[in-house]
């Protein structure tokens, strides 16, 4: 029977070696045998923001016996061709969606990101750079059709800084995600007040970024809460459909006004979606958008179950 059994969180992952959080000090863990024979794939290893429980060992060292069920978690298709999930980030209350006021914002990438929220998990928009948009009405008005939950940043002024922090209260969690560039590290050291995490310019040629942010960790901020710093994400795609239609409600419910029950909103008569973009009261790139995000969605369930099939085709003939 394991003696010296403490609960910690991932605040880091290093390969095999997981940095914990505890009470009173930070432990550098390994799985324990068991647990590593149990875990099946990738998502049912530790992940940041999980709370472990482990064993303490001598010279600050652990090892981790259980993962504590997960109240939350952030997670995308992990990218390439493989229909895996990748798991962001766990045990989070506010996902932070940066972007910047430039010509990295893009809308149609903002509604990947409020298709794929879990239960539990509040969605908070940050647009950074404010201080270099002339026009921030530009990107607030289209904005609106996701959201009115929204943080603006800029280095004039600290108000937004201080939006989030107040998020960020009384042992709350929460996620940066979004482009390289787009300032998740900088505002990560404006909440600390300090220069903790390396920052690079973007390109002023594209408006690109940079990566600066190599691994994703879990920080402990000043106001007794946590944030989680991600690298930029090239790429972004769902892993299982999650609030798809709650995120396009307005496509749901023109589309139940629509003459035919299997209107696909193309060339149909009395499409209550094509009447509503040629009025201009829906805007035809989120229609097409919602459709993208459906075939993406159909097409992983596909080869989720190509997979299984495999599967148990090979412990048949076993």
């Amino acid at each position: 029977m394991e003696t010296n059994i403490q609960r910690g969180r991932v605040i880091a992952v290093y390969g095999n070696y997981y940095r914990l959080l505890t009470e009173k000090e930070e432990v550098l863990a390994q799985l324990s045998g068991k647990l590593f024979a149990q875990t099946k794939d990738g998502i049912g290893l530790p992940a940041v923001g999980d709370w472990v429980e482990f064993q303490l060992l001598d010279y600050q060292k652990g090892m981790i016996q259980q993962i504590e069920p997960r109240k939350s978690k952030f997670s995308r298709k992990i990218a390439g061709s493989q229909s895996d999930e990748q798991l962001i980030a766990s045990n989070i209350d506010y996902l932070f969606v940066v972007t910047s006021l430039n010509d990295e914002f893009n809308l149609r990438r903002l509604e990947r990101y409020f298709a794929a929220k879990q239960t539990n998990v509040e969605i908070v928009v940050v647009l950074t750079k404010a201080d270099c948009c002339s026009n921030l009405d530009y990107y607030l008005v289209p904005l609106y059709e996701l959201t009115t939950n929204i943080i603006v940043t800029g280095f004039g002024t600290n108000e937004g800084i201080k939006k989030i922090a107040d998020y960020l209260k009384f042992g709350k969690t929460g996620a940066f995600v979004g482009s390289s560039g787009v300032g998740k590290s900088t505002l990560v050291n404006r909440l600390l007040q300090t220069e903790k995490m390396l920052v690079a310019d973007i390109r002023l040629e594209d408006s690109k970024g940079r990566h600066t942010t190599t691994h994703r960790e879990l920080i402990s901020l000043p106001t007794g809460g946590y944030i989680i710093d991600t690298p930029g994400m090239r790429e972004f795609q769902l892993f299982e459909n999650s609030e798809l239609d709650s995120t396009f409600q307005d496509i749901i419910e023109l589309s139940a006004t629509c003459r035919f029950n299997d209107c696909r909103h193309e060339s149909e008569n009395g499409c209550a979606v094509k009447a509503a973009i040629q009025s201009g009261e829906l805007a035809e790139s989120r229609l097409l958008n919602y459709v993208k995000l459906q075939r993406e969605l159909a097409f992983q369930e596909r080869r989720r179950k190509q997979k299984e099939r495999l599967k148990n085709k090979r412990k048949n003939t076993r």
